[in-house]
């Protein structure tokens, strides 16, 4: 990697350890390997959201940083319109063509927060999930606040939804299949089955 992008990231790094966001335990970033092309981030949910918990980040430095905008995506499984539900790739705009040189990975990681708290459904990464969040939002909340439960380690949420994946799983379908197909199917569970079966 560019030595220009080497020193960059060793100060960003220095910054986000020593942020206030990071003592509040709010954002957090380890090296996944010595030379800084990968790190791993991690962001708290924001507080009265469906994704309260903690989410772990993929973020890859291009040789071309600060230049170019870090890879980044979610490792932690996430139902939001702006994040594939599948592959946790992002859609926001300072990670494509609104990146500037002068944005860091503090910057990167707080965007990637408020993203949380302020979906965009009409420039979806998730169609199935915008679709859900604009026809019916109180499922979107629910379907929500279970992922941030089952893969974020947010609070219990709904009793209801959680009978429907043990019914399923009990049935020897695999629990993230499971969770997957009722969120898709509007928590059908004859559609959600059909779904199973069919794979």
């Amino acid at each position: 990697m560019a030595n220009i992008a080497v020193q960059r990231i060793k100060r960003e790094f220095k910054e986000v350890l020593k942020s206030e966001e990071t003592s509040k335990n709010q954002i957090k970033v380890d090296l996944v390997d010595e030379n800084f092309t990968e790190l791993r981030g991690e962001i708290a949910g924001p507080p009265d959201t469906p994704y309260e918990g903690k989410y772990q980040l993929e973020i890859k430095i291009p040789e071309t940083y600060p230049f170019n905008p870090p890879k980044v995506r979610f490792i932690t499984k996430i139902w939001h319109p702006n994040i594939s539900s599948v592959t946790g790739a992002i859609c926001l705009d300072i990670l494509k063509d609104q990146w500037a040189a002068a944005m860091t990975l503090r910057t990167v990681l707080l965007s990637l927060q408020a993203l949380l708290a302020a979906a965009e459904p009409d420039d979806p990464q998730d169609a199935v999930v915008a679709n859900q969040y604009k026809q019916n939002p109180e499922m979107f909340k629910q379907t929500a606040r279970l992922w941030a439960h089952v893969y974020a380690g947010a609070p219990v949420s709904s009793p209801e939804y959680t009978k429907k994946i043990e019914n399923l799983c009990a049935m020897g379908f695999d629990r993230n299949a499971v969770i997957v197909a009722l969120s898709s199917k509007s928590w059908d569970v004859e559609t959600a089955t059909e779904l199973l079966l069919s794979n």
